[in-house]
Parts: structure tokens; sequence; C-alpha cells
């Protein structure tokens, strides 16, 4: 099914995702260094550009829009309005230094509270998926729906770092999943939660991120059918951890991930 109409908010996010794009992905073949920030998690000229180059064009568009990103946190050019850009430059930027193309451009919009439109645009490999409030979601204009799966027992199970699920103390929960799931991968970054959004994978598990990091996946994962949800079933991508799944084996996830 293809794309319907696309609002004027999602178009201008769309192109300027696109543009970035363009950016990062010139630093991404010539290659960078990388330094570490204060919290330990790395950083390239590329995330700093990149950041920069987004936030211009948003404050030039949207002059009164707040801006909460990744390098520059909650410095926004205005901020006056309900309206609110999440972005994070590039996500997954240990694999952009090192060559590995498992990376993207992270791009959500919250009105009055609520994610209401949300892009991830990875450039090295041409993928864009992207979603708004009751428009659907999208990967490259084709209609994504999550798969059908309704029992743990027949699901893949895809999760970020687990040394990051050991530090929330959540291994033993963690490790029920491993044992009632039928297959498991660690993919990371975006690649988990694309899974889920295509119907490949039925549940990801994500802890110790930022909104900026999982903003757009809520959308996505809910216009494709999904559920997103942090950990005790609330609906914030503040909380910094998120379970995305394809809605029918969310609860069941849920409590074998939080059983004591």
């Amino acid at each position: 099914m293809s794309q319907t109409k696309l609002s004027s908010d999602l178009s201008f996010a769309l192109d300027l995702c696109r543009e970035a794009g363009k950016l990062v992905l010139k630093y991404f073949k010539e290659g960078v260094e990388v330094s570490m920030k204060p919290d330990n998690t790395p950083v390239t000229i590329a995330d700093k550009e990149c950041e920069k180059f987004l936030r211009a064009a948003i404050s030039n568009k949207f002059p009164d829009d707040g801006i909460l990103g990744e390098e520059e946190a909650a410095r926004s050019a205005g901020g006056n309005s309900n309206r609110k850009w999440i972005l994070d430059p590039v996500d997954g930027t240990y694999n952009f230094a090192r060559g590995i193309s498992i990376f993207s451009i992270l791009l959500a919009l919250e009105i009055d509270g609520e994610i209401r439109a949300g892009i991830v645009h990875n450039p090295a490999r041409e993928e864009t998926y992207y979603a708004e409030k009751g428009a659907g979601a999208y990967r490259n204009g084709q209609r994504l729906k999550v798969s059908e799966i309704s029992k743990i027992e027949d699901s893949q199970f895809v999760f970020g770092a687990p040394n990051r699920i050991l530090s929330a103390g959540l291994w033993s929960g963690f490790t029920r999943l491993i044992e009632k799931s039928y297959r498991q991968r660690g993919l990371g970054d975006y690649l988990n939660f694309a899974y889920v959004f295509e119907g490949r994978a039925e549940a990801a598990l994500e802890v110790g991120l930022s909104p900026w990091d999982i903003a757009p996946m809520k959308i996505i994962a809910e216009e494709a059918g999904g559920r997103f949800t942090d950990l005790d079933g609330g609906s914030s991508v503040y909380s910094g951890s998120c379970l995305v799944s394809n809605a029918r084996v969310h609860d069941t996830y849920l409590r074998l991930l939080k059983m004591s």
C-alpha cells in the first residue's frame, strides 16, 4: 500500500532528514575521530555538525518551537509554543565511527506532550522509516505492518546492549525472555525497532536511553499496528527504557521481564 498525503510538518521533516543525511554520509565515507563525552558516550564531528544543521533549519522554519537534542540538550530557539522537536543527529555513533552502516538520524515532533510524527533515516542504507498520527507508518513509501504472531514461543526477540540490561537490574527477566522466545538477536540501535515495524520480529527491548533515542520509535510502532510502552506499562518516551512490540505479545513480555 502506498503512502497517504503527507502533512506539511512531516514533509518538512523528511526533506530535512534527507539533507542532513547527505552531510552525515560525507563524514561516514571519509572517516571520523571519536571523543568521549562526560557521560562516557562517543561523539564525532558528524554528530555536532548535523545537530547544528537540524537546529538551524527548524528554528528558521518554526522560530517558536522548542528543540530537544542529544548534543545541545534542551537549548531551544524559542520554546514558546506547544510544539517540540526531539532529535538525535547520529544514533549509533559507535557503529558510525567504525564504518558500520547501522546508524540513523532520528527526528520526532511532540505536540501538547504527544509524539505526533517521527522519522528514522539511514542515508548509508537509503532507508527512511516515518509515521504521523492517524496516517500510518512507512518505509521508503511502502506501508508497514507488524506481525500477527501472538505466542511468545513463536516470537523473535531483539534487544540492545546486554550490559545496560544487566546494569538496570533486569537480567533475570531478560533471561526468561531468552528462554521463552523462539529466536533472539542483539541487533541494536534502530534495527531493533525496524524489525518490529516490518513484521520481522515481535518485540524489541531497550534500556538506558534518552528521549531522542526512542521518540520516533513510538509513533512509527503505533502507526504500524504495534505497541510502545516503558517498562512500567506507561506511554512516556522520557523514562529511559522501552518495549516495542507487535502488541499481541506485549503483555506477556512485560510480565516475564518484570516478574520477581
